[in-house]
């Protein structure tokens, strides 16, 4: 990873302040801040302009840090998607009743992901904690792949953009139900 050192710990200082911030994913880049900040993630479902009913996905360095959000999971299900991850699949499993609603949505489920990308399994090691991802752009508009494209959308309504570099996917990560494999985002 070529990200300076001190432009991840000042990106994880922004969050752990409160802060919402852009970064790079596998794909695009993503908005994020803490899931322990309900104040947080109300703000960025306004700026983003995405419904609450909608949830978020949390991105982590590791499984250990989304088990406080994930219901008990049968150990064939575990085996399914650890064998994914690291990596671009986004599942959704059943998660616990003491989750917002503001990241779970309307849903008894949470889509959760074990992110690949240096740049945010850095941020999520250095913040001991998953962090709220969705698409940096506001709900409608294309998708941001360059820092350029995140300032276009959002202007100065953010904490801090870290630039680096997406990964070498070439569409946002696949969300699967990880229960009947449906798949809700190719």
């Amino acid at each position: 990873m070529k990200q300076a050192i001190w432009e991840i710990r000042h990106a994880v200082h922004i969050l752990q302040q409160g802060g919402i911030i852009a970064y790079p994913t596998e794909a695009v880049f993503g908005l994020g801040c803490l899931p322990d900040n309900l104040e947080s993630i109300k703000h960025l479902l306004q700026i983003k302009q995405r419904p609450i009913e909608k949830g978020l996905i949390l991105l982590a360095s590791e499984l250990c840090q989304l088990e406080p959000y994930l219901a008990e999971i049968k150990p064939d299900i575990l085996h399914k998607i650890q064998s994914s991850w690291p990596g671009p699949t986004t599942w959704v499993l059943p998660t616990t009743k003491q989750t917002s609603p503001l990241i779970k949505g309307q849903f008894d489920t949470i889509a959760v992901r074990v992110s690949a990308h240096p740049i945010v399994r850095e941020l999520c090691r250095q913040c001991q904690s998953p962090i709220i991802s969705t698409s940096a752009n506001i709900t409608g508009e294309h998708m941001s792949y360059s820092v350029s494209d995140v300032r276009l959308q959002f202007q100065n309504q953010l904490d801090y953009i870290l630039d680096g570099p997406l990964g070498d996917s070439d569409k946002p990560s696949v969300i699967k139900n990880a229960i009947t494999d449906q798949i809700i985002r190719a």
